[in-house]
């Protein structure tokens, strides 16, 4: 009785304490690209998971994982120390040997796009796998699905592909060739929360799908992911990796879960060999800490909200730039799609007589933060110019990343397009009608000046 009134009178103060510093809004002068949105839910949680003195995941982080698979409407979660940190593990858990004929192996081809976020594409090559580089549309900025056929080839095992801003990619023609060809897909949901094709939230229509909660997202822990799937191996094999690789599937702060703790043999291990401390998989300490879950857990209840609130300030935002149609691309929304906005694209026509790092510098200065599509077209960055990455692009042979040419990269158009036209400005919960209509004032006045 005394530890929960004393629990409950610090939490009362925590609320006090946000109440008095944190909620007064204050007035924006830089309207930020993307950002967290708080309140005293999320301080009383964190600071109810400090009172329990558990440094590790515990309560909180299990019920965040049980919740969060509840609202995606799936099997199972498990959470990871990133979004990077669980496209990593969601391809990690494919190459294992549980799968038999099915498991991945090094050498194998992953298709994928050139215009996203780096660790979208890093964990293919750091696994070893080839990356098979395809053109966008320009209007959603996602993959052509057209072009996906042709490239496979009997190397070819897995399509991991996110969706780009929250907008949605084919997913009926890649689901239908995935079938066809007997291949895995990873959706990178991170950028998606809430995304919906047919009716069917995105992450949950792949075989895994991956989910950050960095701060930018749409809910936070501060740092944190997670990995969801309705195949009871795959999430077994994934916990594996996130667990140091190992066997034992035991709670931290728990043993002999199994109740054959001494009685199994594994390896070339003697019989019996402790089964805390047997490694099925070469993994690594990817958890979470409760306090990030306890924060999860509070913002998960405001996720629909959060969700509502950037569809909103997007179709304002269209809505204000719908007369710039002679200048601007603006996003196009795929047929049997419900996007779940991350940020605003914009991409600049061929024949407008101003650049896009004209009109970003422009608006950076007068107060309106803005983000490039994130690598552009990462076959340009030096992390591909400067070490020697095999791949290939589109239908070709293997490619060696230090030694593309002009003539290679254009077979990758409108991913260059991109690169040079597109940028992306905020439409986070955190905006409102103000914040929007200053973003289209600016880049009506800066339109407007050109002409």
């Amino acid at each position: 009785m005394m530890e929960k009134l004393l629990r409950n009178i610090v939490k009362a103060s925590a609320k006090l304490y946000w109440n008095l510093i944190y909620k007064k809004k204050k007035e924006l002068k830089y309207i930020p690209p993307s950002g967290k949105l708080l309140g005293y839910e999320e301080l009383e949680k964190m600071i109810d998971a400090s009172l329990d003195m558990w440094l590790t995941g515990g309560r909180f982080n299990n019920e965040f994982e049980e919740k969060f698979a509840k609202y995606m409407g799936v099997n199972h979660c498990i959470t990871v120390n990133s979004g990077s940190s669980a496209n990593f593990i969601a391809l990690s858990s494919l190459m294992s040997y549980k799968l038999g004929d099915r498991q991945v192996k090094k050498g194998d081809e992953v298709i994928t796009v050139a215009a996203g976020f780096p660790t979208t594409i890093n964990p293919i090559i750091s696994l070893g796998l080839i990356p098979v580089f395809l053109d966008c549309e320009i209007e959603t900025c996602n993959i052509d699905s057209s072009k996906i056929e042709a490239a496979i080839t009997p190397k070819t095992k897995v399509i991991m592909l996110a969706h780009t801003m929250g907008n949605v990619y084919n997913l009926g023609e890649i689901k239908e060739l995935c079938r066809k060809y007997n291949l895995w897909l990873i959706e990178d949901n991170c950028d998606a929360l809430g995304a919906k094709y047919k009716g069917e939230l995105t992450g949950t229509i792949g075989d895994i799908g991956t989910f950050s909660f960095y701060p930018a997202h749409f809910i936070t822990m501060g740092e944190g992911g997670a990995v969801i799937t309705n195949n009871a191996l795959l999430n077994k094999i994934a916990k594996s990796y996130r667990d140091w690789g190992r066997d034992c599937w035991c709670d931290p702060g728990h043993d002999n879960t199994c109740n054959c703790r001494f009685e199994q043999q594994f390896g070339k291990l003697p019989w019996g060999y402790d089964h805390k401390y047997v490694y099925s998989h070469v993994g690594y300490n990817m958890k979470i800490t409760d306090w990030q879950a306890a924060i999860g857990l509070a913002q998960l209840k405001k996720a629909d909200k959060f969700i509502q609130k950037r569809r909103e300030n997007f179709n304002l935002l269209y809505k204000k730039l719908s007369d710039l149609k002679d200048y601007l691309i603006l996003p196009s929304i795929p047929s049997d799609s419900e996007p779940s906005w991350f940020g605003f694209l914009i991409t600049l026509k061929k024949t407008c007589n101003f650049t896009k790092q004209e009109m970003v510098e422009y608006l950076e200065k007068n107060g309106v933060g803005t983000r490039q599509l994130f690598a552009g077209n990462i076959l340009r960055q030096p992390s591909f110019v400067e070490n020697d990455i095999q791949l290939r692009i589109n239908n070709s042979g293997i490619l060696h990343s230090n030694k593309l040419t002009e003539e290679d990269f254009k077979s990758l158009p409108n991913t260059d397009y991109i690169m040079n036209h597109t940028f992306w400005v905020g439409i986070q919960p955190s905006l409102g009608e103000n914040e929007i209509n200053k973003t289209s004032g600016l880049i009506h006045s800066f339109i407007k000046a050109k002409m």
